[in-house]
C-alpha cells in the first residue's frame, strides 16, 4: 500500500497497512491511516453470480417479448401487389414485384430491407434477390410501397414471394 505525507507529499510503501496513527520521517507531520477492507473472494464471486443471474434473466426476457412466430403478431408484413414482365434495353426479360409493407403495430419500426424469393414449379427457390426499400422508417399503422425489378435468368420462375429480412423489435427506433 502506498501513503502520502499530506505537508511535504513524501510517499511511502508499506507491504501492509497500518491503522491509525503515523509519523512522517521527513517533516514529522503526523495523521491518521484506515485500512480498506478487503473484499472476500467468496462475496466477489456471489456478487458476479448474481449479475450473471440478472443478465441471463434481462436476456430471455427481451427474447420471450421479442418473439413473433405467428404471422398474425407480427408487427411489419409484405405483400405482392403485382407481378409483371418487361423487357430491358437489350430485350431481356425482367420481372417487376410490385407490393407494400405495412407496420400493424403502435411503434415506429425501421424499414427492413426485403428479399424477394423465385421459385420453380417443383416448389424449390431458383433464386433469393435481396434489396433495400426508399423508406427507413415506419410510422404506426403506415404503409409503404415498393417496386423492384429482379436481375438475372427469369426461365422457369413459376411463383414468387417477398421476405423481410429483419421484423424483430430489435429494428424499432
Amino acid at each position: 500500500m502506498k501513503i502520502k505525507c499530506d505537508v511535504c507529499k513524501t510517499e511511502y510503501s508499506m507491504p501492509n497497512a497500518p491503522s491509525g496513527r503515523v509519523r512522517c520521517a521527513v517533516c514529522g507531520n503526523v495523521w491518521h491511516i484506515s485500512r480498506s477492507p478487503r473484499r472476500s473472494g467468496l462475496l466477489v464471486f456471489f456478487a458476479s453470480l448474481c449479475a450473471l443471474l440478472a443478465a441471463t434473466v434481462f436476456a430471455v426476457a427481451v427474447i420471450v417479448s421479442s418473439r413473433h412466430d405467428d404471422p398474425a403478431k407480427r408487427p411489419l408484413v409484405a405483400t405482392i401487389t403485382n407481378v409483371s414482365t418487361v423487357k430491358d434495353d437489350g430485350a431481356t426479360p425482367r420481372i417487376v414485384v410490385d407490393g407494400t409493407v405495412t407496420n400493424r403495430s403502435d411503434d415506429i419500426y425501421a424499414f427492413p430491407d426485403l428479399i424477394i424469393v423465385l421459385y420453380d414449379a417443383n416448389g424449390a427457390p431458383i433464386s433469393r434477390q435481396k434489396f433495400m426499400p426508399s423508406a427507413t422508417l415506419l410510422d404506426a399503422g403506415q404503409s409503404v410501397r415498393f417496386s423492384h425489378t429482379l436481375s438475372g435468368n427469369m426461365v422457369g420462375v413459376k411463383r414468387v414471394t417477398v421476405e423481410l429480412l429483419d421484423t424483430n423489435p430489435g429494428g424499432k427506433k
